[in-house]
C-alpha cells in the first residue's frame, strides 16, 4: 500500500470460528463497499475529483454488518480538469493546496482499487457494488477516473448501487445524510460533513444499522436459489390435480 494511503481499522474480527454467514451469499456474490467523493463540480467527464474514501465491511457469525477498513486520499485535480469556484467555496478547501498530501488520481485511487478487489474475492465475491448517499453520483466518478486513467479491471458494477439515501428515507423517513444518522441514533457532526473520509464512515455506520436493523426484525434470508425451488414446488402443487380440493371429494 501506498505511504500516502490513509489506512484505518476500525473493527477486527477476533472471532476464529467458520462464518455461518457470508457477504457472498447474502448479497448474491456482490461486495459491498462505502465509497464518497468530493468534486470540483457536477460532471464527472470535466470537474475534478478533490477527495475519495472508500470503506470495507465485514459480517460477524450471526449475519451482521460493521464497519471494517476505510483507506482516504486528497486528490490532485487532472490536467485541463475545470474547478466551479461555487464547489469549492461550499467545501471550503483549496484544491491545489499540497499541504493536503495530495496524490495523482493514479497514485491515490489503483491500490484502493486493487485492495478492494483482493478483499472481494476473499470473500467469494465477483463485483463490488458501490454504497453512497446519492451514490449514482460517487459512481459516475469512479467510473470516469477509471476510464481516464485506461484501468479495465475497476472492480464497481457498472451502474448498480445501494443509495443510503433512499434506504434512509424508507426506513427513518430522513433522506439527509446528517438528520438520517441522528434518526438512527449515530452521532453526527457537522463540522466534519462533506469531507469524502468522515461522510464514508457515517455513510457506512448508516447503512449497517439499516442492514442490522433489517436483519434483526426479518432474520437472515435463505439463498434466493432455495427460495424459488420452494415456490416452483408450490405451484406444481397447485397445478397437481391429485392435490386440487376437489380431489378430496367423495363420490
Amino acid at each position: 500500500m501506498r505511504k500516502n494511503l490513509e489506512v484505518t481499522m476500525c473493527q477486527e474480527n477476533s472471532s476464529q470460528l467458520p462464518k455461518r454467514f457470508s457477504i457472498k451469499d447474502r448479497f448474491r456474490g456482490f461486495y459491498p463497499v462505502v465509497v464518497d467523493v468530493e468534486t470540483a463540480g457536477f460532471n464527472p467527464e470535466t470537474d475534478a475529483l478533490l477527495e475519495v474514501a472508500m470503506m470495507t465491511m465485514t459480517m460477524d457469525d450471526n449475519g451482521y454488518l460493521q464497519p471494517d477498513e476505510i483507506m482516504s486520499a486528497n486528490i490532485r485535480p487532472f490536467p485541463n480538469s475545470n474547478i466551479e469556484p461555487s464547489n469549492i467555496a461550499f467545501l471550503g478547501i483549496d484544491p491545489f493546496d499540497e499541504s493536503r498530501n495530495l496524490q495523482d488520481e493514479r497514485v491515490a485511487v489503483l491500490p484502493m482499487f486493487k485492495a478492494i478487489s483482493k478483499k472481494m474475492k476473499k470473500e467469494g465475491c465477483t463485483r463490488a457494488i458501490l454504497v453512497g448517499h446519492n451514490g449514482f453520483f460517487d459512481l459516475s466518478f469512479i467510473h470516469a477516473l477509471a476510464k481516464r486513467l485506461n484501468y479495465k479491471r475497476c472492480p464497481f458494477h457498472q451502474f448498480t448501487v445501494f443509495d443510503t439515501a433512499s434506504l434512509a428515507g424508507l426506513v427513518y423517513g430522513q433522506t439527509v445524510l446528517a438528520r438520517a444518522c441522528t434518526a438512527a441514533g449515530i452521532e453526527f457532526e457537522d463540522d466534519k460533513a462533506h469531507g469524502a473520509k468522515y461522510d464514508t464512515l457515517m455513510e457506512c455506520k448508516l447503512f449497517c444499522s439499516i442492514f442490522n436493523r433489517y436483519t434483526l426484525f426479518a432474520g437472515f434470508p435463505d439463498p434466493i436459489e432455495q427460495t424459488l425451488l420452494d415456490f416452483r414446488a408450490h405451484l406444481k402443487d397447485k397445478e397437481d390435480p391429485e392435490k386440487t380440493p376437489d380431489s378430496c371429494k367423495t363420490e
